[in-house]
């Protein structure tokens, strides 16, 4: 394990959990999963500031406000329709369904409640409202290796001695 710290240009790889106000975890991963610092990768609310300067072995904890992950939840993203006018694969809470506007954008919309043959869809994202708590695990800080920086996202990463992550 290093002692390099997180900085534009290192490698870091981590594990994280993110629990809603409530306390339910709404993502998690255990199995390792990495990206270049300062690339075009940025974590969930500025997490990424929360991390800067940490080693491997630290943890971090941060809570954070709807504006600084989803947004607040907007009530004009919302309505109800007759249940008989929404085709039978998306009867069912949190089936996503695309729709596009008369400018052509398309946003994708879920199925947030269905009751008295009425049917809930929500342009919101589900976490849209929510304070958030992030946890992250820092495993390792190393140099990034030539061309790791043109990676894009978060993705699987295999530690020495353990096994591979998928995301």
């Amino acid at each position: 394990m290093s002692k390099d710290k997180v900085q534009p240009g290192k490698y870091v790889t981590i594990t994280y959990s993110i629990r809603d106000d409530e306390g339910n975890v709404v993502e998690q991963h255990d199995l390792p999963v990495g990206f270049v610092y300062g690339s075009d990768t940025e974590l969930i609310g500025g997490m990424d500031k929360a991390i800067l300067g940490k080693s491997a072995g630290d943890s971090v904890e941060v809570s954070l406000s709807p504006e600084q992950t989803f947004g607040e939840h907007d009530p004009n993203l919302t309505f109800t329709d007759d249940i008989e006018n929404v085709p039978p694969q998306f009867r069912r809470v949190g089936a996503e369904v695309q729709m596009r506007n008369e400018a052509g954008e398309t946003r994708t919309f879920y199925i947030s409640k269905i009751e008295d043959g009425k049917v809930t869809v929500d342009g919101n994202h589900p976490l849209a409202g929510k304070t958030l708590t992030v946890k992250v695990n820092i495993l390792d800080v190393r140099d990034a290796q030539p061309g790791e920086e043109l990676t894009s996202g978060i993705h699987a990463v295999t530690m020495p001695g353990g096994s591979t992550s998928i995301n």
